[in-house]
């Protein structure tokens, strides 16, 4: 099995009730798949299946006329991708996720 980080972002709208139902949703499902690394911002070290399994359900949640989901694939060498500076500690993505 193949390990790769994907940064899951969106912006959902929050002018209605509906909406900011729908952002509570989306950020509970995405925690279930990885850490929180900025407000809407996610990282989730998934294999190919549990990829399409939350691709599916975040896209079941969101409207997609005011809503926007996006799926960013840093592949399985992801460690010499990313940079972090700042306030915010980086975490070590591989291991066990306790859901």
């Amino acid at each position: 099995m193949i390990l790769i980080l994907i940064l899951i972002t969106y912006d959902v709208s929050t002018q209605d009730a509906a909406g900011r139902k729908r952002l509570r949703k989306v950020a509970k499902e995405c925690v279930n798949y990885g850490q929180r690394v900025q407000n809407s911002v996610f990282e989730c070290v998934l294999d190919s299946s549990q990829l399409l399994v939350v691709k599916d359900k975040l896209l079941s949640m969101i409207d997609p006329k005011t809503d926007s989901l996006r799926f960013y694939n840093l592949g399985n060498k992801y460690q010499r991708k990313v940079e972090h500076f700042g306030a915010k500690a980086s975490y070590e993505a591989k291991g066990t996720l306790i859901i």
